[in-house]
C-alpha cells in the first residue's frame, strides 16, 4: 500500500477505493500524510492536520469562487454553491449563518422531535407488515426528507422531486465532474429555484403558524429591518439558495448516517446486541457511526496566505483536501480506530467539522439518527441483509443507494 499512497490521486479513483477507502487512508497516514497530488493540491489524512485547518479560517479559506469556476462556469450550479452558507468566509458566512439560526434553534428542534418519533413508528409499522424494507428508500432517506419538507413548508404532494434534486446538486461536487453530472446538477438547481420562488410567494401571502416550519421565519429575515440595514436581511437569491442548502445538507448526510449506522450494526452483531440491551447507549453509538463511516468524507480549503501545515510549506493559494474519513480513523486520536465501539468516550470526531463552519444542522441530524436507529433496533429481534446492497459510488459522500433488509 506504500506505493498506492504515493500515487494517490482523487481524480483517478477506482471502484475498490469507492467501496472501501480506509486501507488507502491508512497508508496515506503512515507513509505520506500531507500528500501532494499531480494537480498540486494536498490531501490531509492525519487528525491533527485536519483539525488545525478547521480551526484557522483566517489562514484557510472556504470561499470557492475561484475553485468552482473551472467546473461550473457561469452556471446556476456556480451561483448556488457560491451563495450558500458552507462555501463562504466571514463576513458573508457570519451574516447568513446568523439569519439562518432560527431554522436550528432549540425551540424549532423541540417542535420537530415528536414528529420524528411518529414518522419513524409509521415507517417501521409498514416495514413490519411486509417483513422488511429497503433501508435507504423506505427509511433512511424518508426521514430527513419528511422533516426538511416540514421545515420548508413543502406540501406533502409536492415533495417527490426533492431527493432527486438534492442528489443531483451534491453529485456535482465530486472530485471529477462528468458532463452528465453537470447537466443534471444545473437542471436540478434551476428547477428547485423555480419551485421555491413559487413557494416563497405563497408563504409570504400566508405565513405558516407551524412552529416547526422555518421558511416563514426566513422570509421574515429577508424583509428590511426597522433600521434599514442590508446586513440584517437575506436577499431573494440568498433565501432561495440557502433553502436548497438546508435540504442538501440535511438530507444526504442524515440519510447516510442512518444507513451507515444500521450497516455497521449488522456487520458487528455484538454491538447490535449491546445496543438492544442498553438503549441508553444510542447517543454514543451514533457518534461512533459518524466516526467510523463518516457521511461526508471530504472537505476543502484554500490557503489565504503563506503557511506551514504538517511540516510542509504551502504558499498562498494552495488547495487542500481535508480527509475527514481518514482523520476519523487516526490511531493517534482514536485507540483501535477500525474497531466499532459504541461506548467510545471521548469521541472528538470531525464528521461535522469544527470551528466556525461546524455543521449548523448537527443537532437535528443527531436527533433523527438516535430516534430512527434506536427504534429500529428495539423493534426487531432480527435485522439482516436480504440481498446485495448498492453503494452510492461517490468519494465525498459515503452511503448506500439501496440496502434490502429482512426484519422479524
Amino acid at each position: 500500500m506504500r506505493h498506492a499512497a504515493f500515487g494517490f490521486d482523487l481524480k483517478r479513483l477506482d471502484a475498490s477505493f469507492l467501496a472501501d477507502p480506509f486501507p488507502l487512508y491508512r497508508a496515506l497516514r503512515e507513509h505520506d500524510p500531507v500528500h501532494r497530488m499531480p494537480d498540486g493540491s494536498f490531501f490531509l489524512s492525519r487528525y491533527d492536520d485536519c483539525a488545525t485547518v478547521y480551526r484557522d479560517p483566517e489562514t484557510w479559506s472556504s470561499d470557492k469562487k475561484v475553485d468552482f469556476r473551472p467546473n461550473f462556469g457561469d452556471s446556476s450550479l456556480y451561483e448556488h454553491h457560491t451563495t450558500s452558507l458552507v462555501f463562504n468566509d466571514p463576513p458573508y458566512h457570519s451574516r447568513v449563518r446568523k439569519l439562518l439560526a432560527p431554522a436550528f434553534a432549540p425551540r424549532a428542534l423541540e417542535a420537530l422531535q415528536p414528529r420524528i418519533g411518529i414518522l419513524v413508528d409509521r415507517l417501521l409499522d409498514r416495514a413490519a407488515a411486509r417483513g422488511g424494507m429497503d433501508l435507504i428508500g423506505d427509511f433512511a432517506a424518508a426521514i430527513p426528507l419528511q422533516l426538511i419538507g416540514d421545515m420548508l413548508g413543502v406540501p406533502d404532494d409536492e415533495r417527490r422531486p426533492l431527493r432527486a434534486w438534492s442528489l443531483a446538486i451534491l453529485g456535482a461536487l465530486e472530485p471529477v465532474l462528468s458532463a452528465e453530472q453537470f447537466e443534471r446538477g444545473t437542471q436540478a438547481v434551476d428547477e428547485f429555484k423555480s419551485y421555491l420562488r413559487d413557494l416563497v410567494e405563497r408563504r409570504a401571502r400566508e405565513p405558516s403558524l407551524d412552529e416547526g416550519e422555518i421558511l416563514s421565519k426566513l422570509i421574515a429575515a429577508g424583509k428590511p429591518s426597522p433600521a434599514g440595514r442590508p446586513e440584517d436581511r437575506l436577499t431573494e437569491l440568498e433565501l432561495l439558495h440557502n433553502c436548497i442548502f438546508i435540504l442538501n445538507a440535511g438530507h444526504e448526510t442524515t440519510t447516510n448516517l442512518i444507513g451507515n449506522g444500521i450497516d455497521l450494526l449488522i456487520r458487528n452483531p455484538d454491538a447490535m446486541q449491546d445496543l438492544r440491551e442498553n438503549a441508553e447507549l444510542i447517543a454514543t453509538a451514533v457518534e461512533e457511526f459518524l466516526r467510523v463511516e463518516s457521511s461526508n468524507q471530504l472537505g476543502n480549503r484554500r490557503a489565504a496566505k503563506d503557511t506551514v501545515l504538517g511540516g510542509v510549506a504551502m504558499p498562498r493559494g494552495t488547495y487542500i483536501h481535508i480527509g475527514i474519513g481518514a482523520a476519523n480513523r487516526d490511531p493517534a486520536q482514536f485507540p483501535e480506530p477500525d474497531r466499532l465501539d459504541i461506548r467510545r468516550h471521548p469521541n472528538r470526531h470531525l464528521a461535522f467539522g469544527t470551528g466556525i463552519h461546524a455543521c449548523a444542522g448537527m443537532s437535528l441530524a443527531r436527533m433523527e439518527a438516535q430516534v430512527a436507529i434506536g427504534a429500529l433496533v428495539q423493534r426487531f429481534a432480527t435485522i439482516e441483509r436480504a440481498g446485495e446492497f448498492v453503494r452510492g459510488g461517490r468519494a465525498r459522500f459515503r452511503g448506500f443507494l439501496q440496502y434490502p433488509l429482512r426484519l422479524a
